[in-house]
């Protein structure tokens, strides 16, 4: 179901209440006049008028274009053979026939409309921002100006990570939106977005910051709004009630694949970063230190004596990477990062990726109970690849040990051999053979190595043994336990 948007109206106030006098009498004041309450609430609603005359011009309309190459009627290439047949039997304008209508003539490529997005000019002289997925695999780029004047734009570069593209037309004097101050953003102002929705050009939709820094797993935080934003909309400025442009409408929150209610921009702020090293050279170059990081619940938090939830937990640490150089290890909360701290993990990729390679950083990670600075040097971030871990060998397994204490947990337990120690990448730990009961419920299973109780690091089933004796009767029981190629927590309930 598709729900349209939603504008808090303000209802004028009628004063009828008694004002105390020294006898204790009541004065009753007559309620306004009608016509006086709808002036005030209409003074009170805002006026777009002048922002959509003052930042109107500064939004363009963006039309893509895809070339293909000619097919067949099966939709398959045609070769020059299949070409000649066919304009025998059918004629040269058959789909698929070269027009040139001859054998050994180069196969064509057919342009075809791709789709309609907006952009606003960033620069007097040609530069224009959008949406990566608005330019996306493109070959030629429309840009159409508020006053009906068509350019081909050249995509200057495109960030998929972010979603953002900088295109250039060959044009002066163009009208420059006026960037905002993401900081002074406020949940609950009315902004405003100007764009292409459906290829309905220039259209003005209007609400509210609904949210500010909302986390949706993307690169960025998003503004979110109840803006109306739909297909085509993508590219285009919000804009706040001084006519500055404050975000890029991106995405939509939807089970229709229409508007909802919900939007999300993209900060301002952040898209100039990306546009300046677009502009400077075509790409964006971003830091990375090699971990692969979750959330810290507030059970870990409190059960590792961390306090609140916070910070980035430490999942598993890539060979070779500049966090394992520094020694980051599974099971590390990294709560700082160049000493800013991280609330949320969403936050360190950011801070990470805003760091120039090379770049000497400080790490804050706190481990067993205690906090400590790790130096780090800042790698460039890469293409992601799939790294698979090699098959153990098989090898005699150790006999399960009768240990009692993890036997009250649900578990049945071993130490690791040399060759399981190899393959997996880890100097120590416990192998869980069994769980059941207590162990069970938390989450555990056969095949997860456990690698420390509490803040006890444990490398034996020995030491296994003697952290579940020490910790605290009554309190669920950490335990950072590596499953696959990653560390995780789990509290067990005694």
């Amino acid at each position: 179901m598709t729900f349209a948007p939603h504008h808090n109206k303000l209802n004028s106030l009628v004063l009828a209440g008694a004002l105390a006098l020294g006898g204790g009498a009541a004065l009753l004041v007559p309620a306004a006049p009608a016509h006086a309450q709808a002036a005030a609430a209409a003074r009170a609603l805002p006026d777009f008028t002048d922002l959509v005359d003052q930042v109107g011009p500064s939004v363009v309309n963006i039309r893509t274009v895809e070339k293909v190459a000619q097919r067949g009627p099966n939709g398959a290439p045609m070769d020059e053979e299949m070409q000649e047949l066919f304009r025998r039997f059918f004629g040269p304008n058959f789909p698929g026939v070269p027009r040139q209508g001859r054998p050994g003539a180069p196969q064509q490529e057919e342009p075809r409309p791709r789709g309609v997005g907006s952009g606003f000019i960033l620069t007097a002289d040609g530069f224009v921002m959008t949406n990566a997925h608005v330019v996306e695999d493109a070959s030629e780029v429309i840009v159409t100006l508020a006053d009906k004047r068509e350019f081909k734009a050249r995509i200057v570069g495109s960030d998929q990570r972010t979603d953002v593209a900088v295109v250039k037309i060959e044009a002066s004097g163009l009208p420059a939106v006026k960037v905002g101050d993401i900081s002074k953003l406020r949940v609950g102002e009315w902004v405003m977005a100007i764009g292409s929705p459906f290829g309905l050009e220039n259209t003005v939709t209007a609400g509210i910051v609904s949210a500010k820094q909302r986390d949706t797993g993307s690169y960025l935080p998003f503004i979110q709004t109840d803006v109306a934003i739909n297909p085509g909309n993508s590219g285009g400025p919000l804009i706040n009630m001084r006519g500055e442009v404050v975000g890029i409408n991106s995405q939509i929150y939807s089970r229709s694949g229409g508007f909802m209610g919900i939007s999300f921009s993209i900060p301002i702020d952040e898209a100039i970063q990306v546009s300046e090293q677009l502009r400077a050279s075509g790409r964006v170059s971003r830091g990375r230190i090699g971990v692969q990081i979750a959330e810290v619940s507030r059970e870990v938090a409190e059960s590792l004596g961390l306090g609140k939830a916070r910070g980035a937990l430490v999942r598993g640490v890539e060979d070779g990477s500049p966090g394992a150089k520094a020694g980051i290890e599974a099971g590390d909360i990294i709560t700082k990062f160049n000493g800013t701290a991280i609330e949320r993990p969403s936050d360190l990729p950011r801070l990470v990726g805003a760091t120039k390679p090379g770049t000497k950083a400080s790490v804050t990670v706190f481990r067993r109970g205690s906090s400590r600075d790790l130096a780090v040097t800042v790698a460039e971030l890469e293409p992601e690849q799939t790294a698979r871990a090699a098959a153990p060998r098989e090898e005699p397994e150790p006999p399960v040990a009768a240990s009692a204490a993890a036997k009250s947990l649900g578990l049945a337990v071993n130490d690791l051999t040399a060759e399981q120690k190899k393959t997996l990448k880890l100097k120590g730990g416990v192998r869980v053979q069994a769980a059941s009961d207590a162990a069970q419920r938390a989450g555990l299973r056969e095949g997860d190595v456990i690698l420390a109780v509490g803040n006890a690091e444990v490398n034996n089933v020995k030491e296994l043994d003697a952290a579940i004796a020490k910790a605290e009767k009554g309190k669920p029981l950490s335990v950072l336990y590596h499953r696959g190629e990653w560390a995780q927590y789990a509290l067990i309930r005694r």
